[in-house]
């Protein structure tokens, strides 16, 4: 859990600055009861990212017992992620743009094939299930794109009965898209009512 501190303190402290270390200490106490460790053996690489929609699902509680609006909830969410996905120096930058060029070699083909063999399997019950694309006709001509058919943050905000906030996490997959040099576009999402997730590509210009 201090593994995650960096990224959340410096957003807590700005918006709640005597209460920030109070907040911190309360999202640790919180966390284990949201996270189920047994995520952490799921073969499916997607799961990984349950550890820390955990943190942050465990702050968006205490915020909200504190009776804090939706949306300063939410501006609060996507001021973290923002920090969290910045490059930090100019050697972060240029790989963060990596993927861009990669998805279309060889190598980079190969590997989404071999996610596409575990993406493709649920690794736990409470994880992702996913269907990777590699059609051009469908995927603007990349060859990759992702529909997410089972969201493991929408099961583990809606055990919580949180599901009303799970929406804002969807938010995030713009900013991670944009910084590897690419254009997002897409129809919907599970948290927003929709069948699954698409995630479709096309390189920016």
């Amino acid at each position: 859990m201090k593994s995650f501190h960096p990224y959340f303190l410096p957003t807590l402290f700005n918006h709640y600055q005597l209460e920030a270390d109070e907040i911190i200490a309360k999202m640790d106490l919180l966390y284990p009861e949201i996270y189920d460790p047994s995520l952490a053996t799921s073969k499916n690489p997607i799961d990984k990212r349950l550890s820390f929609s955990a943190y942050f699902l465990a702050m968006i509680q205490i915020l909200d017992k504190k009776g804090e609006s939706y949306e300063q909830i939410r501006q609060v969410c996507l001021q973290v992620a923002y920090d969290f996905v910045q490059p930090k120096n100019s050697f972060q930058r240029l790989i963060k743009t990596w993927p861009s060029r990669f998805i279309q070699t060889w190598l980079g083909k190969l590997l989404i094939q071999n996610l596409k063999k575990v993406a493709e399997k649920p690794g736990h019950l409470d994880g992702f299930v996913a269907r990777i694309i590699t059609d051009k006709n469908f995927t603007h001509g990349l060859g990759y794109g992702i529909d997410i058919l089972e969201c493991g943050i929408c099961k583990q905000f809606q055990k919580r009965n949180y599901a009303r906030f799970s929406s804002i996490l969807c938010e995030v997959d713009y900013m991670t898209t944009s910084l590897a040099g690419l254009e997002m576009i897409r129809q919907g999402t599970i948290a927003q009512g929709a069948e699954l997730c698409d995630f479709r590509y096309k390189i920016k210009k």
